[in-house]
Formats: C-alpha cells, structure tokens, sequence
C-alpha cells in the first residue's frame, strides 16, 4: 500500500485555491522585483576623437569598487558620422589591466598586455562591444588602457567612442543576500514538515513523487543560499565560491529534469524498477546535459581568471561544437519527455488517483514552463542560444527577471510537497482499512455476507464518489 497524498482528498474548489495561492505568491515576488532596485549600474566615460587621437591608447579609470559590486564589465560603442550605414569589419584591440592598491601603485593583472579582435557591426548605430570582463573583483578600482589598431582604416569618419563601465548595483546585492536567505529558511521550514509528515511510513511505501520530493527539497536549500559558499564570495576575493554556488545550481535543475522523466515513466510502471533499464538512460541523458553546462561555465570563468579579454569567439570552434552537442542532447530530452508525457496520458486517462496524479503535476508543470521560457526570453533576448549560450550576465538584467525565476522554482517545489505529503489523517485512515475488525464494524449484515458494493468499486478520487456510493447503499 503506497502512502496515502493529499491531492486524493483535495476537491476541485481546494485545487483552484491552489493554483490562486501559486500565482499569488509568484505575482508578489515578480512585484517585489519591479519595485526593488536596478541590478546593473552604469557609469559612462565619454572620450571624443579626433585624427590625431585614433592610434592613442585610452586610459580609463574605473568607479571606487567593492565586493558588493562583483563583477566589472567595460564595453565600448563605436558612433560614426553617418547613421545609415551598414558595416562589419573585425577590429584588433589592445587591452592592458592595472589594478590600484591602497598605496597608490598600479600592477598588472596577470602581467600581460593582451590583444584580441573584436567585431564592429554596425547597422544604422554599431553595436556594444565588450572590451574585458573581471568575474571577481580583487583590487577597489581599476585602470585598463585600450588602444585600437584597424579605426582608421574604416571608410567612414569616427565621430565619437563611448565607454562604460558595468557592474552589479551593491544594493541589488544586498537584496539578493536578504531574499536567498528568505528562501532557504523557507525551504528549510518545508523540507522538514514535509519529512515530518512521512516520518511514520515507510520509505517503500513512499509514491514515485514522494522519494523524488524528499531529494529536490534539500538541492533546493543548495541552489536558493548554497550557505555559506554564496555569503562567502562577498567575504574573500576568490572565484571559488562563486563557481560552487553555479555548480549546485545547475546540480538542482538537472534534478528537476531528472524528476520530469522519472515521474512520467515510473507512474506507468508499478512494482520494482530496474536501474539498468528505468534509470540508466534517465541519467545518462540529464547527466550529459549537466555535464556540457558545468563544463561551459567552468571554461568560461577559468579562462575569463586567466585573460579579462576572453569571449567564446576566441575558441569559437570549440565552443561552436560543444553548442551543438548541447543542442542535441537537449533535443533528445525534450523529445524523450513528450513521448513519455503522451504515453502516460493516453494509458493512465481512465485510472483512477493516478491520472489525478498525472493531471495535475502536468498542468503545474506546464505553467511552470511557460513562465520559465517568458523569463529566459526577458533574460537573454533572442540571442538566448549566441553570445548568451550559458549564463553569463547580459548588461539588461532587470531585477523582476532575477526574482520571478527564483520564486517560480521555490513555490513549484513548495506546491508539490504539499500537495503529495499525507494529510494529518492519514495514517489513522490507513490503518482503519488495513485492521479487518475497524472495518466489520462499519459493515452491515449483508455487506459482510454478500460483499459491499464500496469494496468493489474501482479506485477513484475522493469524497464525491464515496457519497455517490452512500447515497446507492441508502436507496437500496
């Protein structure tokens, strides 16, 4: 006998306040976004030009800098005298990084001039370019020099380049600490009512959903505060933490994904479920997915470490190869998740509790993504799968988006646990059915001789089948 859930016992009223309080608590941490503060803060050094100025180095001075800020972005856009110009053309650029110390001197960083080409692409004004980007902060301000070498080769005059300094807005900062910390104690608090409610079932008797729940909760406490991996990147100038912190996170949503198929598989198969055949390809499939995003983030963050100056366009072969191997195994995915999803929709429709089950794990689910593909086309435009392939921060990060996608995952999860945690009574049902002396007590004469009608009914959800039934054995 699996452990009895909530959702059996729900009626259609209780699931439309469900959802109403979902969207409710989604919708306050969307508003909770738009109303708090920028998370990108600019500050813009304008340089004019004149023939004489185009061969000579920039010497830019960074805005006072703290840990708060954690990362600095410096980008350049090129304007020239007419606008309806189209144009693309690779630029060489010199690039050398000084940090400042407190005495005043200015070292190298890495102790090396680094030379990167750059594209110009211009159709009626050019686009941003991103001159060097510092994934940690180790000094309070910076001076980078940037000379360009191919401008005055273009045929069109150079009227003005525009720099820009780019970093996290402290305060954002300071709000994303508060509202992860929110979040874990909030999961915390439901990963233990949620163990506090199974605590006298046993585990083999624990549906599919239920094991899954009591492992997503605790990688939720992961991804939402990674304590103290997250607090400890504002505390130490190192790139480590910040890089556990990724790694946890991609670790909690591959085991969403990982959820998704083992859920829409192992509801249609009852009793024992083999690993070579049931989880082996789950995890082969997932395992590659997390294994091609850590291994992008990983490059990525080692590399920018190594060189400020580093872009994917540098390895563009590489990167252009693993894109397309992660396009695949995402294609396999979604593809594998769909047959499965169609084929336990078209088996389960008429049993009774589990299409319950199925119908309402999908319709959350399918919302769920639906808001997760709003939110990542908000994040990254439409060049989610370019320059943006893995999560590198676009300089149009807008605070709600950040927010939203944190509340969406954390209520989802928190949607779940309740409604497939056993309800306060549920054990005390249990046992009545299972104790044969309980339940002849209940029982009338005939029942007892020619067997109840109730007893033979097929499994159903709820209350009103039960008062169907009543209402049949009264009548007669």
């Amino acid at each position: 006998r699996l452990a009895p859930m909530r959702l059996y016992t729900l009626s259609k009223r209780h699931f439309v306040l469900v959802f109403v309080v979902f969207f409710a608590c989604f919708g306050l941490t969307v508003f909770i976004g738009i109303a708090g503060p920028n998370v990108i803060e600019t500050s813009v050094a304008r340089t004019d030009l004149n023939n004489s100025l185009k061969l000579k180095p920039f010497n830019l001075s960074s805005p006072p800098l703290s840990t708060y800020n954690q990362q600095l972005w410096l980008t350049c856009v090129v304007e020239l005298d007419q606008h309806d110009v189209s144009l693309k053309k690779n630029v060489n650029m010199t690039v050398k990084v000084l940090g400042v110390v407190k005495d005043g001197s200015t070292p190298y960083v890495n102790n090396q001039v680094h030379n990167r080409t750059r594209l110009l692409s211009c159709a009626q004004k050019c686009s941003e370019i991103i001159v060097a980007h510092l994934g940690y902060l180790n000094y309070t301000q910076y001076n980078i020099f940037v000379s360009f070498e191919d401008l005055y080769k273009l045929t069109y005059t150079i009227q003005n380049i525009t720099f820009t300094w780019k970093t996290y807005n402290p305060t954002f900062s300071q709000v994303e600490i508060w509202f992860r910390f929110v979040f874990v104690v909030l999961t915390f608090m439901v990963t233990c009512l949620f163990a506090h409610s199974l605590r006298k079932f046993s585990m083999r008797d624990w549906g599919i959903e239920q094991k899954w729940m009591s492992i997503l909760l605790p990688l939720l406490l992961l991804y939402n505060g990674t304590y103290p991996f997250f607090p400890l990147s504002f505390l130490v100038n190192s790139w480590f933490p910040g890089m556990l912190d990724d790694l946890f996170q991609s670790l909690f949503l591959c085991a969403l994904l990982l959820f998704w198929l083992c859920v829409y598989h192992g509801i249609r198969v009852q009793g024992e479920r083999k690993c070579l055949t049931f989880y082996l390809p789950k995890f082969f499939i997932v395992g590659l997915l997390w294994l091609a995003s850590v291994t992008l983030g990983i490059w990525q963050t080692v590399n920018e470490v190594r060189d400020p100056t580093y872009q994917y366009r540098v390895d563009t072969g590489n990167f252009q190869g693993m894109k397309i191997f992660f396009l695949v195994v995402a294609t396999t995915y979604i593809l594998y998740l769909l047959f499965l999803i169609v084929r336990a929709c078209s088996e389960l429709r008429n049993m009774p509790y589990v299409d319950l089950r199925l119908k309402f794990l999908t319709a959350l689910t399918f919302v769920v993504l639906v808001s997760s593909i709003v939110i990542l086309y908000l994040r990254f435009g439409a060049q989610v799968l370019q320059d943006n392939f893995v999560a590198e921060l676009s300089t149009h990060y807008q605070n709600y988006i950040f927010l939203s996608f944190y509340g969406l995952l954390n209520f989802y999860l928190y949607t779940l646990a309740f409604v497939y945690s056993p309800s306060k009574n549920a054990l005390y049902e249990s046992q009545l059915k299972d104790n044969p002396a309980f339940s002849m007590l209940n029982d009338s004469d005939d029942d007892v001789i020619y067997g109840s009608d109730y007893e033979e009914m097929p499994l159903q959800n709820g209350q009103a089948i039960r008062a169907k039934y009543k209402e049949e054995s009264d009548s007669d």
